[in-house]
């Protein structure tokens, strides 16, 4: 059974990082949907721009939908893993699987040149998707309280495991999975 996904985001990458390097980092997401490189890396939507490598700009801008099987989060997941030494900063990136039941499923995959800059990144998403959440609700006086719960699970984390908070694959690429209404595809 094939699912369609979308992968959404730009990561910066360091200066003199080549088309090349970038595209051995990606070399198990090509793989697994059997792309030679960039130059073939289209979105299956002809509205996206698919994974283009700007060199002027030291960015891999990511707009991408293809059809997957079971095993993409997996090779996905590898492969930001590697393009990890080529990043410049911390960032992350959205990946939405659309099952064919009408379930979307969205999780953040997170790119960094280090495990602190990664958590950094994950406290920084985090603090924004509960403080967007709760503002609906809460007065920033109770939304101040959780997020200070939020920080200190944070570093709870950072001083047991002196890693950055890991729920799939080391190096900071696994985020919770987020279950969202049917019908949201594409919003960015």
């Amino acid at each position: 059974m094939h699912t369609e996904v979308h992968v959404h985001g730009v990561v910066a990458l360091k200066n003199g990082v080549t088309q090349a390097e970038v595209e051995q980092a990606l070399r198990s997401w090509f793989d697994y949907v059997d792309l030679d490189g960039l130059a073939d890396a289209r979105s299956a939507h002809q509205d996206e721009p698919g994974v283009v490598f700007d060199r002027r700009r030291r960015v891999l801008d990511i707009c991408w939908t293809g059809w997957v099987g079971r095993n993409f989060q997996r090779a996905l997941e590898s492969a930001f893993e590697a393009l990890c030494s080529y990043a410049e900063q911390a960032v992350g990136v959205e990946v939405t699987y659309y099952h064919e039941d009408g379930r979307d499923e969205r999780t953040m995959a997170f790119v960094g040149p280090s495990q602190e800059a990664i958590q950094e990144e994950q406290r920084r998403s985090m603090i924004e998707d509960v403080s967007a959440l709760m503002s609906r609700h809460f007065a920033e006086g109770e939304i101040g309280e959780v997020l200070q719960l939020v920080h200190q699970l944070f570093e709870r984390r950072w001083n047991t495991t002196g890693s950055a908070l890991d729920t799939t694959v080391a190096r900071g690429t696994g985020a919770p999975t987020v279950r969202t209404a049917a019908g949201k595809k594409h919003l960015h």
